[in-house]
């Protein structure tokens, strides 16, 4: 009976283990699938957006979640590129992680100070739809995978225009269009490119700084993104978005 018992354990561990495997295989499978799905459907929401509303819960000040998804051909170019020249310069060459910004932030914030971020638009639609806000190994892991899954599946044109139906621009104000009409009273796609830079400038910390009531330094940091605009060639650059670089799938 004792060597029956002692052969059951590993046998019983085994399965055990064969289990957890293929429940997490199931769940790569299923997080591929989702992410291809995504290429053509607009989200339905982000995890950030429910992030935000049970804060607000927990905050005793319920919040109200503003969204309405625009279509790339009714967002503005102005706020397309300003949000490039501010947040991912490198977008159309990167699959995903700009290592050069990496190492540059690695090597500011040795330095100590405030610290700095290097997260490509790529990484942050990755972060705002399906991970959960922290700096864990764990969630930097997941936004690796789901970031590099974005990169294979989609074109370029499709990241941005999930970006900007997904970022944050206020308490309880996502993506272009609601930010458009919560600042400025106009729709996402007849924001100038003034509107625009200051915008993107705010996107750091959109639920601190605001785009409308912009304070010295984010009008300063606007008036820098209006010049990184023109040093990238204004609208021509989002040519370069439908790039040879993808995968035949990807085109």
């Amino acid at each position: 009976m004792a060597r029956s018992t002692g052969s059951a354990k590993p046998s019983m561990l085994r399965i055990i283990v064969h289990r957890i495997l293929k429940a997490l295989l199931w769940l790569a499978v299923g997080s591929v699938v989702w992410v291809l799905i995504l290429r053509w459907v607009p989200p339905p929401g982000t995890a950030l957006m429910v992030e935000r509303k049970v804060e607000s819960w927990f905050d005793g000040q319920p919040i109200d979640l503003q969204r309405s998804w625009r279509p790339w051909d009714e967002i503005s170019n102005e706020l397309k590129v300003a949000v490039i020249a501010g947040e991912d310069q490198h977008f159309a060459e990167h699959w995903g992680f700009d290592f050069s910004a990496i190492r540059a932030a690695f090597a500011h914030n040795e330095k100590g100070g405030t610290l700095r971020g290097a997260s490509t638009l790529s990484q942050q639609v990755a972060k705002n739809l399906f991970l959960w806000s922290g700096r864990s190994w764990l969630r930097k892991g997941l936004e690796a995978w789901f970031t590099a899954w974005i990169e294979i599946l989609w074109p370029k044109q499709r990241i941005l225009e999930v970006y900007l139906n997904s970022a944050e621009w206020d308490d309880g104000v996502f993506g272009a269009q609601a930010a458009a009409q919560h600042h400025f009273g106009v729709n996402a796609k007849n924001l100038s490119r003034q509107q625009a830079s200051q915008l993107a400038a705010v996107l750091p910390n959109p639920r601190n700084w605001s785009a409308s009531h912009p304070s010295p330094y984010v009008s300063r940091r606007a008036s820098w993104i209006r010049q990184q605009i023109r040093q990238l060639g204004g609208e021509s650059y989002l040519e370069t978005l439908n790039d040879s670089r993808k995968a035949p799938w990807a085109q």
